[in-house]
């Protein structure tokens, strides 16, 4: 047997590897199952309680009450994230396709348009519908057609057309940008799981939300005017009381304790991180700097769910001043352990401005220190309410919110007349350029239009998982009846060999995170049919040399070495087909092509390895192999 150690090894070692990437799938569904009969327990209790409940707040308290028990263990949280994603086909959910009316913008920036101008673009606008050229290239081209030179548009008679047409491309990007930027907030704002935002073309955005419920009310979000803000943060002063106080009432609904706060308890650094958590259970999740003079919250990604829950309960909103509230900074940050740290503020409720006021904002690089800065200004209105804001209030940080999270919290360092405003302290030009576009985002830079919606609901969903797996049983119970039929007990081998394929398929599907979907099933259930090919052929080989006279081990050996030209040929193809697939096809298609080219792979190391193990070892103990 030593000869076959280091393949027994081999198989062993990846199917060991392909159940330990499963585990996270099949805890997550156990969890699943256990919160989904918990909170119906819940809500029989609660209807038998209050009988009078409204729906609304029926399930605001399910929603804490299932905040709560995700985040009193860890492992729910851990097992989701590790667990075989399901698309919107199989979970449920939204795909949008929205397209950023880029003729709009153009109509917007350009000066005294005439019918003539308005027949170019309306041509334009239904032209690129149609191609992939932008509306400022298919505009372009009919004004100078017409002999027009742009800068009768736009601009000043001083430039020449190519110095406008830059000019207008990098308006019509900017505006996809920004309208990217401004849905992705709302989106992750308004709590889906695992969202999908791309941009496909130069003016469309593909959205996938799997799990929505409310279809409607994600429709005005995605559509709806951006909301800029600009409010205090407040002190630590002020901020460290409150947070001390969240964190007493936390300790004391948990154990019934209540503990001295985090800042004057001095045998907080002898207790054990179990013990902290237990009597500090708000500053154990939420840590604050002490060299710092301010009082911001750095929370991890992992425990920013944690932190949400608690704000939710009713004990702590009576707690926090119903003036101010804690707000996430839009973008994480990365510690060393390279784990994301997001920032926690607390600032006023009401904004001290609005980003209806900025006409302008530019990032650039300062000539003098090199440093990333954003320039901003501001119509009249907003230049004299930034003046007094700024001249009350110097010394104070006063944030950057854009739909609910900060972007920035920059110090004013003096009176600003004028609304012509410089923002520094940024790390590079690409944090500028975000910068840039929040500032930018008063409100979506140009209409965005809904081209396609498609709705999968929850149960239709949870019918397709069934009619898959059932499709997936019968397709492999059907084949592995066939092979036993027709090739005795070397079928069975291969039957074997393809129940190994499936568990290597999921298993590398799960440890990747990919997303299965149901033309992934169709591609799983194509991929049962074709495992066994590769089969086929070696075993029709060894019946020739079998015929021959040649003894089992010659026979086996000559079968796998005379089958090898086939077999390559004829997967590698399928895999390049499959490669193609993936490159240049679109959410479903790519589903298919990933599963077909996972199973091609796993298809040839059982037919190849394990198959040939278990023939190898058989002929080594001298016992009988019948291919049919």
């Amino acid at each position: 047997m030593k000869e076959f150690r280091f393949r027994i090894l081999l198989i062993l070692g990846a199917l060991a590897l392909s159940i330990y990437l499963l585990y996270p799938t099949y805890s997550d569904s156990q969890y699943t199952a256990e919160i989904t009969e918990s909170l119906s327990v819940i809500k029989e209790n609660i209807k038998v309680s209050n009988p009078t409940i409204s729906a609304a707040d029926l399930n605001d308290i399910l929603r804490i009450k299932e905040d709560s028990i995700k985040t009193a263990d860890p492992a729910i949280r851990v097992a989701r994230e590790k667990r075989m994603k399901l698309g919107l086909d199989l979970q449920g959910g939204m795909y949008l396709v929205m397209e950023v009316n880029t003729a709009n913008l153009l109509e917007r920036v350009a000066k005294d348009p005439d019918d003539a101008f308005r027949k170019a673009l309306g041509e334009a606008e239904v032209e690129s519908r149609l191609s992939e050229e932008n509306v400022v290239t298919i505009l372009v081209r009919k004004l100078q057609a017409e002999g027009i030179r742009l800068s009768r548009y736009f601009g000043s008679i001083r430039e020449n057309d190519d110095e406008i047409i830059d000019r207008l491309e990098e308006q019509e990007e900017d505006a996809v940008s920004r309208a990217i930027e401004i849905i992705s907030n709302r989106v992750n704002q308004y709590g889906v799981s695992e969202p999908s935002i791309e941009k496909q073309g130069s003016r469309r955005i593909i959205i996938q939300l799997p799990g929505l419920s409310n279809e409607d009310e994600a429709k005005r979000l995605l559509q709806g005017r951006a909301v800029l803000e600009f409010r205090f943060v407040k002190d630590s002063d002020f901020t460290i009381p409150i947070m001390n106080r969240i964190d007493e009432v936390l300790a004391a609904s948990s154990n019934g304790i209540k503990d001295s706060s985090v800042t004057t308890d001095s045998s907080s650094a002898d207790l054990s991180k179990e013990e902290f958590a237990k009597q500090h259970p708000f500053f154990s999740v939420a840590l604050i700097n002490p060299q710092s003079p301010y009082a911001d919250a750095f929370v991890s990604d992992k425990d920013r769910d944690i932190i949400l829950s608690y704000l939710k309960r009713p004990e702590i909103k009576n707690v926090v001043p119903d003036n101010v509230e804690f707000v996430f900074s839009a973008k994480p940050e990365i510690n060393q352990e390279g784990t994301d740290i997001y920032k926690m503020y607390l600032v006023n409720k009401t904004a001290e401005l609005t980003g209806g006021v900025i006409e302008e904002a530019q990032a650039n690089i300062d000539p003098q220190t090199t440093e990333p800065v954003v320039t901003m200004s501001m119509n009249s209105d907003g230049a004299r309410d930034w003046a007094r804001i700024t001249g009350s209030n110097v010394g104070k940080r006063i944030a950057v919110i854009l739909d609910g999270y900060i972007y920035s919290a920059p110090v004013i360092q003096e009176k600003i007349p004028g609304g012509n405003t410089r923002i520094s302290g940024m790390e590079n030009l690409e944090e500028s350029k975000l910068m840039e576009i929040v500032l930018k985002a008063g409100s979506l830079p140009a209409s965005v239009e809904i081209m396609e919606e498609r709705t999968v609901g929850p149960s239709l969903g949870q019918d397709s998982i069934n009619q898959g797996v059932t499709s997936l049983l019968i397709g492999f119970l059907l084949v592995a009846v066939f092979m036993i039929y027709y090739y005795k007990s070397s079928g069975s081998i291969a039957d074997l060999a393809l129940f190994f394929t499936m568990v290597f398929i999921m298993g590398i599907l799960a440890g990747f995170q990919a997303t299965l979907t149901l033309p992934g099933f169709a591609g799983l259930i194509l991929t049962i049919g074709m495992a066994v090919d590769a089969n086929v052929l070696i075993y029709e080989r060894i019946r020739e040399e079998l015929a021959t006279g040649k003894t089992v081990k010659a026979a086996i050996e000559s079968g796998y070495a005379h089958s090898y030209s086939a077999i390559f040929d004829s997967n590698i193809t399928t895999f390049f087909t499959g490669v193609i697939l993936y490159q240049f096809g679109s959410g479903p298609v790519q589903g298919f092509a990933l599963t077909l080219m996972i199973g091609i792979v796993c298809s040839l190391f059982s037919a190849l390895v394990l198959t040939r193990l278990v023939f190898d070892i058989m002929a080594s103990k001298g016992m009988k192999i019948n291919v049919g």
